[in-house]
């Protein structure tokens, strides 16, 4: 089992940045993989960023030039820079271990409006 914990949530106008992170009961060098969803009312949950334990990064189109994931022993980073009304919805951290076990955090609230 995994314990995640994300926080840096809040709300925010647009344009404006959040630094999301994602704590980790394990180090992140456990994990295989790692990264961030969202989910918006009403809609799926859907991908955002994503990095490999070989430190590559992939990024849904939305958030290319906009977002950036990162990690640090026991810690996965989200930061989101200019942001828009429609990146409203509820983030979520998840990571995959090597046995193919895969762990999710409850979600932080990312609210941007003026």
């Amino acid at each position: 089992q995994e314990h995640l914990v994300e926080s840096g949530g809040g709300l925010v106008q647009p344009g404006g940045s959040l630094r999301l992170s994602c704590v980790t009961a394990r180090s992140t060098y456990n994990f295989i993989a790692m990264g961030w969803y969202r989910q918006a009312p009403g809609k799926e949950r859907e991908f955002v960023a994503g990095l490999t334990s070989s430190e590559r990064t992939t990024y849904a189109d939305f958030a290319k030039d906009r977002f950036a994931v990162s990690r640090d022993k026991n810690t996965v980073w989200l930061q989101m820079d200019n942001l828009k009304p429609e990146d409203t919805a509820v983030y979520y951290c998840n990571v995959r271990g090597r046995i193919g076990d895969e762990f999710w955090g409850r979600g932080t609230q990312v609210t941007v409006s003026s």
